[in-house]
């Protein structure tokens, strides 16, 4: 009878010890939430402190990544006087809709930053604007005095695109009815021609651009304003191309390769996250960073080979 009741009591001590550390974990874990929150919550009027440190955080960020961008990439490489080249007709203009995707959300986080701190809309989007932009065209002077590349007009305009598509939705709207997305598969294409389509999943997704997706994606609700629309439901409108092994026709020709390259069109369903309810200060921040990407979803697909297909979900 002893024993029983030791091992009944220690049995019961064990449960209480931790019924008592999960207590204490969840404790935790919603006091660190809490923290969190409050760090992440957007001050009410201007806080010079969280000013500086957004406009010296990035600053330093995007400093570094320049700095290891010329090392990595353009070190190796000759250097020649600044010039321009017309690449406008390669990978069927998928390298130019990535220019767009990157400067419209580079500004975006970064008037988001500001917006953290509590500065004004015009400071908000003068910082936005300047900093997708501006990290862009340094990255495109990269390019002019590197004797392999040289600069491009047609990037020049992609970036002043996505700039100007944040800036105007938010001077128009106050909000963003249109957002920029992407979406990836891995195709066939890259493991024949790995070295300039990526041998990893990791260069893949920067690389191969059969495999990339760009979307325009439009917030019904926004645009009707009808009560029966939920606000987070959007309809994307997609452009991507397949068959590239090089950038354009004739440079495949001149390597003995055949190359059957075409353009495809998609209609899709699509998710803003950033329209999902929530209190939560991390949950937002979370949602803003993954509403760069498109939601798989039921989408027709349009292209002059295969006509119109139907993809139950397509990424």
């Amino acid at each position: 009878m002893k024993l029983f009741r030791f091992k009944s009591n220690f049995k019961c001590f064990i449960f209480l010890r931790y019924k008592f550390l999960f207590i204490l974990l969840v404790t935790g874990f919603c006091q660190a939430q809490s923290n969190i929150n409050t760090f992440l919550k957007p001050s009410d009027t201007l806080n010079k402190s969280r000013r500086t440190g957004v406009y010296i955080g990035e600053s330093a960020a995007l400093g570094v990544t320049l700095i290891g961008l010329n090392q990595i990439w353009y070190k190796d490489y000759p250097q020649t006087n600044f010039h321009f080249i017309n690449d406008n007709n390669q990978w069927l203009q998928m390298d130019k809709l990535g220019h767009m995707y990157s400067t419209y959300h580079l500004g975006r986080v970064g008037a988001e930053m500001l917006a953290w701190s509590g500065a004004s809309q015009k400071e908000q989007l003068i910082y936005g604007s300047t900093l997708g932009l501006g990290f862009l065209t340094v990255v495109e002077v990269f390019d002019g005095f590197s004797q392999e590349w040289g600069a491009s007009s047609g990037d020049i305009i992609a970036n002043v695109s996505g700039t100007a598509l944040y800036v105007s939705q938010e001077l128009l709207w106050k909000e963003q009815r249109i957002l920029p997305k992407f979406s990836f598969h891995q195709t066939k294409f890259a493991s024949q021609r790995p070295e300039t389509l990526g041998a990893s999943l990791n260069e893949q997704i920067l690389k191969d651009y059969n495999g990339q997706t760009y979307w325009l994606s439009f917030n019904v609700h926004s645009f009707t304003k009808d009560s029966f629309v939920p606000k987070w439901l959007n309809l994307a409108i997609g452009y991507g191309g397949e068959g590239m092994l090089y950038g354009k026709e004739a440079e495949a020709i001149e390597n003995g390769v055949i190359q059957d390259s075409y353009r495809q069109f998609y209609l899709s369903l699509d998710i803003d996250l950033t329209k999902i309810t929530t209190k939560s200060h991390f949950l937002k921040t979370l949602f803003s960073v993954f509403n760069t990407i498109k939601f798989p979803a039921p989408t027709l697909q349009f292209n002059d080979n295969n006509g119109v297909k139907v993809h139950l979900f397509y990424f």
